[in-house]
């Protein structure tokens, strides 16, 4: 008996020291070794490239929905993963790096969303023209705090450029415009991008609620009409009560079916 709660402890303890060497690892940020196309420094917003495998390209806001993850150094994070006989960036897809930063959307403050900024790679503080989020801003930086250099960008305008811890995590930002279809309720458009996951057009958007109107009516029309015939013919025939009250199941069964195939129907079309 003495020794099988010795052997029960010593499980338990082993149980434990797992656990602690577990978490730990489970809680590392992990980065992945790519091939660079072009000149890529620490800190930029990059893409994987299209047609290349394991290759990573800075980001520009032409394409800025294949938006992947930062570059940075291969001494940042606890694991990194790559192939020896290459040379690689390192490409983190989560966790806490510095990123570059830019002000071309203004002095970005702590717990600001990011975005692509008109820099190839350099993010710049969110707002409601672009689709993707990068990740929140843990520190500030403005044109009078810490920039690294100024630089033009295609507006002719003048921005500081800069280097702020971010946060990262790829988003969709939920501030984006492009998804506010003009003249329709706001709760309808969110309905529409909770299943599509994009934007969705009035037109098609009131095309679904007449569906929908018609799918509902059809069925209403025929629980009302299968109701109403058979509370009448239960009235003139009281022993036919059990076969009257199927047909009213029928009924009821058929205007689901209805209202089950105008909900298919809205989906594909909003899904198309």
């Amino acid at each position: 008996m003495f020794k099988h709660k010795r052997l029960l402890a010593r499980m338990l303890v082993g149980l434990g020291l797992a656990v602690l060497v577990v978490l730990p690892a489970a809680a590392q940020n992990v980065t992945q070794g790519y091939q660079a196309s072009g000149t890529l420094q620490n800190g930029m917003v990059v893409r994987l490239k299209h047609g290349t495998a394991g290759m990573v390209e800075a980001l520009d806001q032409k394409n800025e929905t294949d938006m992947f993850g930062l570059v940075v150094a291969s001494t940042d994070a606890t694991v990194s993963l790559s192939s020896p006989n290459q040379n690689q960036v390192y490409v983190a897809t989560f966790g806490q790096y510095a990123a570059l930063v830019n002000t071309e959307n203004g002095p970005v403050k702590p717990s600001d969303q990011l975005v692509i900024s008109a820099v190839d790679g350099v993010a710049m503080k969110a707002d409601t023209k672009h689709q993707v989020l990068i990740g929140k801003a843990m520190q500030g930086f403005g044109d009078n705090s810490n920039a690294e250099g100024h630089i033009k960008i295609s507006s002719g305008e003048t921005v500081a450029v800069g280097r702020i811890m971010v946060d990262i995590g790829v988003t969709r930002n939920p501030t984006y415009s492009g998804d506010v279809a003009a003249g329709v309720p706001h709760v309808l458009v969110s309905i529409a991008h909770a299943i599509t996951d994009k934007p969705v057009t009035a037109l098609r958007l009131y095309g679904c609620l007449v569906i929908m109107f018609i799918a509902l009516a059809v069925a209403g029309g025929i629980l009302y009409a299968g109701i109403r015939t058979g509370m009448t013919s239960i009235g003139r025939n009281p022993l036919a009560k059990k076969s009257i009250l199927r047909s009213l199941v029928t009924v009821t069964l058929m205007s689901l079916i209805v209202v089950f195939v105008g909900m298919i129907a809205v989906y594909l079309l909003l899904r198309i």
